[in-house]
């Protein structure tokens, strides 16, 4: 599914006007790839992208099913976009996503503003979708979620333009306890190299320096297209090009981590030293119980194997609390595995029971023991996050430039190896009186403190600047309801 479509749809225009499209997408990088797909497919098509809800004709709610809070979430963005339909200039409400898959044909039950529902394998046919609707039509285009096996579309960056996602595969074979990605993003389907590659070459086009790879399990990337891991071979294509500084690794899944991308990550400058670990829990009883194909011994022999190969490595993982099943024996176990591997990035989340999960079929603990757990644990990990930054004072880093910084004149925030865009924290640094850095510069800077999860520092002189080659557009084509700000 590769096709571009450059003439307009029928429905394009409204009164001898382009229609306007606005965009809501909730959830994960992943889904908001789908997302700045959808609107390089309007645009390309004659629509144009609005970030203001009240100036939409038509707006398009791009979902997240994954637990309750972002279902709840995805409902209470409809709902508000159904009062611009019935009260503002909004003609038509588009829901898309994952919760079309499960929950589609109810949302439109309920919420009968709603005139059309487009699956997860679908976003490819929006311009048919807002066109069918703006002809009167109600659609329900929901397909398989195995059927889409490709997708290299001309994206519309909601991201700043010197960070892009790029999505390597789509879907998910792990049978995880407490998951429901497979049922609403089906099998996984990894994509041709030469498909990301032109991507990639398309990105750097427009400006885009870090890429951010990205999809549910990175590192079965290739098991079903290649029928052998392909990751490093992957990496090693996107380092060769031109334009492109930095690659980050997310979703890497542990027993899957191989010698050739351990090297890969070791030996290649713009594959950066971070990795991304969903490893779950520390206790093997529940990681058996997660249907989890590993255990924590496992689990920490690799840690330790990433910080023997790769030193200065930066480690992500990210658990669940409060999993049915979990006694407090288990829990403090987590507690001892946090404190063993010395995450420098955690996130720990509440167990939420999923419908149609296995774990969400089993006895629930209470939610306030759930909740307790969490906070207990991100207690632990708060000091050894803060420790681990400390040992980054005195080092010189390479720091991707953001913006100015609120603490004042002369200061600016940006990200080191060490920070994926949003979750990791940033960099605070002061440069030299006149100095004038832009978004998507690169800067050497001195770390000399750390502020709660952010580093502080100063540029090193004299000031270097590895300026981007052209202006970045900050006025970003996805925009928040009110009541999610």
């Amino acid at each position: 599914m590769t096709d571009r479509p450059t003439t307009a749809l029928p429905g394009a225009q409204i009164a001898g006007r382009p229609v306007k499209v606005g965009f809501i997408s909730l959830g994960c990088a992943k889904n908001l790839v789908d997302t700045e797909s959808m609107i390089g497919l309007l645009r390309n098509t004659g629509y144009q992208i609005t970030n203001r809800a009240e100036e939409a004709d038509v707006l398009v709610v791009n979902t997240c099913g994954f637990i309750d809070a972002a279902k709840q979430e995805s409902v209470d963005a409809i709902l508000e976009a159904a009062q611009h339909k019935t009260r503002g200039r909004c003609q038509a409400l588009v829901v898309a996503g994952c919760m079309v898959p499960r929950y589609g044909e109810e949302l439109a039950r309920e919420i009968p503003e709603i005139d059309a529902l487009v699956g997860t394998a679908d976003y490819p046919r929006i311009g048919e979708v807002v066109a069918g609707i703006l002809a009167g039509q109600r659609v329900q285009q929901i397909s398989d979620p195995d059927s889409i096996t490709d997708w290299n579309f001309e994206r519309v960056l909601a991201t700043p333009g010197y960070t892009a996602y790029i999505k390597i595969a789509e879907g998910c074979d792990c049978a995880c306890a407490f998951c429901s990605i497979p049922l609403m993003r089906g099998r996984h389907r990894s994509r041709p190299i030469e498909s990301i590659v032109d991507e990639a070459r398309r990105l750097a086009g427009m400006g885009v320096r870090e890429l951010v790879v990205i999809s549910q399990d990175t590192t079965y990337y290739g098991l079903d297209l290649y029928r052998k891991p392909m990751l490093a071979r992957l990496l090693r294509e996107l380092a060769q090009v031109d334009g492109i500084r930095w690659i980050r690794i997310h979703y890497s899944y542990p027993t899957r981590i191989t010698d050739e991308l351990i090297e890969v990550i070791a030996t290649e400058p713009k594959v950066l030293n971070y990795l991304d670990l969903p490893l779950q829990h520390g206790s093997n009883r529940v990681l058996r119980i997660m249907n989890r194909p590993a255990n924590a011994e496992g689990y920490l022999r690799l840690v330790q194997k990433l910080r023997e190969r790769v030193p200065d490595i930066c480690l992500r993982s990210t658990f669940i609390a409060g999993h049915p099943g979990e006694t407090e024996e288990d829990f403090e176990l987590l507690l001892d595995f946090l404190r063993a591997c010395e995450f420098d990035h955690v996130g720990v989340f509440a167990y939420s029971q999923e419908e149609g999960t296995k774990a969400g079929q089993m006895e629930q603990l209470p939610e306030e023991v759930r909740l307790a757990r969490r906070d207990r644990a991100m207690e632990v990990q708060q000091e050894i996050a803060r420790r681990r930054n400390q040992m980054q004072v005195g080092r010189e880093l390479e720091v991707l430039v953001e913006g100015r910084s609120p603490r004042g004149r002369g200061w600016f925030v940006g990200r080191c190896y060490r920070q994926s865009p949003g979750i990791d924290g940033v960099v605070l640094f002061r440069a030299p009186a006149g100095a004038e850095l832009k978004p998507g510069d690169m800067v050497q800077v001195r770390i000399t403190g750390v502020q709660d999860y952010d580093l502080l520092g100063e540029t090193t002189e004299p000031l270097t600047v590895d300026g981007i080659a052209q202006e970045q557009d900050l006025i970003l084509p996805v925009f928040h309801l009110t009541r999610h700000q």
